[in-house]
């Protein structure tokens, strides 16, 4: 760890009128202690194995249990910086970016929720759906976390609750794919469950957003996204008027921008944002483009490393997915589920509600899961 800084002390009234602001739950049976948060800045890895530093929130219960269970929260996309858990601290304007942390930490858990490389106070640009990078930091702030509370005279249960929105969905199961595998001797997965994950990006994902399935703006966004996130890893193009029929569009990609911005800045449309050859690229991935994609799209596929385990089955897997999602196709929990149904895990679809989109799976997903983290005989 590289520093720590206090940044707010809530009581329970505080942490359920900002979850309500916001719209998550703030059911009295779950929200039932105060919550301390922190921003850790901890030492770690960039996608190319180069030592670098990245920022994460740690929201703690305010209670006097010297150990703690750990979750695991891995957030869905931003694209300012500042919007990233630990830095979105202006929580009477909008608690989004830390309700999943204070609805965990309020229930009693360590909640730990990593900003990603390139957004909080990291260095760099944000490599968007890199998971490996997105796995590599979540890792970390896990081990910052033990380090922290261990100075605080407090340990943790070395069973993680892995958890995570949208982009943090594959973030998660990642991320439990390297727990389960031993990536931290001291560590291992306790429960898995993602929100909402774009788990197959090639095969679902991307045929959505070229045919215009994936509601505006998002749609547009995902797709600039990718391409500029991918050709700062992997050189996919020279120059941004090879993708793009307007070449400013990389320039909204640069962790500056507020969301108002970016949105103003986008074309309306698929159409209006691709040449020709940037159509052509993402309709028929190939070479460097077609190897990341199987990367991001693996961590359904191979499950979490079973061999090396000495327990007989895996930890407890769920999906959550909302019915009215018009961001990530449902296929893609489906896919995930039937990976990992391939490897003899049992990871059910929990359905979250016909009228739930996007956004309010984070909601209604946040809720789910800590009743499930928290039911007796569950996970714990």
């Amino acid at each position: 760890m590289v520093s720590s800084e206090r940044l707010d002390v809530l009581s329970v009234a505080r942490v359920r009128a900002v979850l309500t602001a916001s719209g998550f739950d703030a059911d009295p049976a779950v929200v039932r202690a105060g919550v301390v948060t922190y921003r850790l800045v901890y030492r770690t890895i960039d996608p190319r194995g180069q030592a670098t530093t990245a920022s994460g929130l740690l929201a703690l219960p305010a209670t006097d249990d010297r150990r703690l269970r750990v979750v695991s929260y891995t957030h869905g996309t931003e694209i300012a910086r500042v919007d990233a858990p630990s830095t979105a601290t202006d929580l009477a304007a909008d608690g989004w970016g830390q309700a999943p942390a204070l609805t965990y930490a309020a229930a009693g858990f360590a909640a730990a929720a990593p900003d990603y490389l390139g957004l909080g106070v990291g260095p760099g640009p944000h490599p968007w759906m890199d998971v490996p990078s997105e796995v590599s930091a979540s890792l970390d702030l896990l081990r910052a976390t033990r380090a922290f509370l261990a100075a605080q005279g407090r340990t943790v249960d070395p069973r993680v609750l892995v958890t995570g929105f949208s982009q943090g969905a594959s973030a998660a199961t990642g991320l439990g794919a390297a727990l389960q595998a031993g990536a931290e001797a001291s560590l291992r997965l306790g429960a898995l469950a993602p929100v909402s994950g774009a788990y197959d990006f090639r095969s679902v994902e991307l045929p959505a957003l070229l045919a215009g399935r994936v509601e505006q703006p998002y749609g547009v966004g995902y797709t600039a996204y990718l391409l500029v996130a991918f050709n700062r890893l992997h050189h996919l193009y020279d120059a941004p008027a090879e993708v793009f029929r307007d070449p400013s569009v990389e320039a909204l990609f640069d962790g500056e921008h507020s969301g108002q911005q970016f949105v103003a800045g986008l074309p309306a449309s698929i159409d209006a944002l691709l040449t020709p050859r940037g159509a052509e690229l993402l309709r028929h991935p190939r070479g460097r483009f077609a190897a990341a994609l199987a990367v991001a799209d693996a961590t359904c596929s191979a499950p979490p490393g079973l061999r090396s385990l000495p327990q007989p089955l895996p930890a407890p897997v769920r999906l959550y997915a909302g019915g009215a999602d018009t961001q990530v196709p449902r296929a893609n929990s489906e896919h995930c589920a039937a990976a990992l149904r391939g490897h003899g895990v049992d990871a059910p679809i929990v359905d979250l509600g016909a009228g739930v989109d996007h956004l309010g799976s984070n909601r209604a997903g946040t809720a789910a899961v800590v009743r499930w983290f928290l039911t007796p005989g569950g996970p714990r």
